[in-house]
């Protein structure tokens, strides 16, 4: 079973930056979609950003301009690097896969991370 490990969360200042990082614990390819997601306190999980096999991305429009998803598929890493963190910015962000090869064998389904917490102090 492929499993996501995230690093890279803490506590910051308004106005400080934070870099993300989420390695897939065995080699996997033909990744179709690599993404961020975040779930503030007692609210729903949105998508902050994701990146796709052809390089094209989508960013949630509260990220536009601070945020930016990378991905190094020779490493089945992502990376998501905030800058001008606010308070609004804290949460628990999740990585996510989309449809991938293992072996011999495309899965269609996402793997989840377990969560780093990312809290912006005022």
């Amino acid at each position: 079973q492929v499993q996501l490990v995230e690093s890279g969360g803490g506590l910051v200042q308004a106005g400080g930056s934070l870099r993300l990082s989420c390695a897939a614990s065995e080699s996997i390819s033909h990744i179709n979609t690599m993404a961020w997601y975040r779930q503030p306190p007692g609210k729903q999980r949105d998508l902050v950003a994701r990146k796709f096999r052809g390089g094209s991305t989508d960013y949630a429009d509260s990220v536009k301009g601070r945020f930016t998803i990378s991905r190094d598929d020779a490493k089945n890493t992502v990376y998501l690097q905030m800058d001008s963190l606010g308070p609004e910015d804290t949460a628990v962000y999740y990585c996510n896969v989309n449809g991938y090869t293992s072996g011999d064998y495309f899965y269609p389904n996402d793997i989840w991370g377990q969560g780093t917490q990312v809290t912006v102090s005022s």
